[in-house]
């Protein structure tokens, strides 16, 4: 069964669309993450996916239409997920007691442990890292099926950072557990994620097993003549350099004269956002 199944989803606000023919397929027990630019609608397919706007189109989760699904198998977290400085973290946890019909106590309060948190200290007193693995704590206490975390990174330092990526691979140990997960951090998403989905001006523009992608491209820098021979459409991106041109294409029509490099997501995003850029300044021109 796929976790989530999302087929010609589109959104329009004002006169251009927000969302723009979208179909996406993730897999359940496997980890998605999607990348874009600030504008690039990320946020706004996770909100479609939680039902918590309007859309057109077709949804499915956890195996029922997203109106239908229930929505205690769903853990969510957002960078702006926020709660009163004065509540205590015992407090906090009471209200998700009555938010939650699957809420466990005693897997909260092994988080808590874990994040050397304490139920009686104050929202307000805790560091960004803590605040975001309480709010982890909660999405993941309530015996949820489906994981959703738009930026949970944003703010975090190297070893908090990694301290995220440890809790989400843990819990997809188990089959029936899955996450989607939106960040910045492309390095970050390249270590735990399975599947890879990156957004442009409200389209996937690329959506694939990590490994897929990783196998099927190569940084290939050769001569601009060389270069050029490569026809357009094997050519994710590329610049030139005081020695030819470096660029991202599909393995096979690199040129025969070019040194290869492996290629990481971080390059793949960097190229396609590049060359995308470049083609609008040269379609504005």
């Amino acid at each position: 069964m796929n976790a989530i199944e999302v087929k010609n989803l589109n959104r329009r606000l004002g006169d251009f669309f927000e969302l723009t023919d979208i179909d996406l397929t993730l897999p359940k027990g496997y980890i998605m993450g999607l990348i874009g630019r600030n504008g690039a609608g990320k946020s706004s397919l996770i909100k479609a996916i939680l039902n918590v706007m309007d859309f057109k189109g077709q949804i499915n989760v956890l195996g029922k239409d997203v109106d239908l699904v229930d929505k205690n198998k769903i853990g969510f977290y957002s960078s702006e997920f926020t709660f009163p400085e004065y509540l205590s973290v015992k407090k906090i946890e009471n209200l998700m007691k009555n938010i939650y019909s699957y809420w466990d106590s005693d897997m909260f309060d092994a988080y808590m442990k874990q994040f050397d948190i304490e139920k009686n200290q104050r929202y307000g007193s805790l560091s960004k890292g803590m605040k975001t693995k309480l709010a982890l704590a909660i999405a993941l206490s309530h015996n949820a099926e489906l994981l959703i975390l738009d930026e949970p990174a944003e703010g975090l330092d190297p070893v908090a950072r990694d301290e995220l990526n440890e809790i989400i691979f843990d819990f997809t140990r188990s089959e029936n557990h899955t996450v989607l997960i939106s960040s910045h951090i492309v390095s970050d998403l390249e270590k735990i994620c399975d599947y890879i989905a990156v957004m442009r001006d409200g389209r996937i523009v690329m959506c694939d097993e990590k490994d897929a992608i990783c196998e099927k491209y190569v940084i290939a820098q050769a001569s601009v003549e060389d270069f050029n021979a490569v026809p357009y459409e094997y050519i994710i991106g590329k610049k030139e350099t005081p020695y030819g041109i470096k660029g991202i294409v599909v393995r096979e029509y690199a040129p025969d004269n070019a040194v290869i490099t492996e290629v990481t997501l971080e390059d793949m995003f960097v190229y396609m956002e590049k060359e995308a850029q470049a083609e609008d300044e040269s379609y504005a021109d």
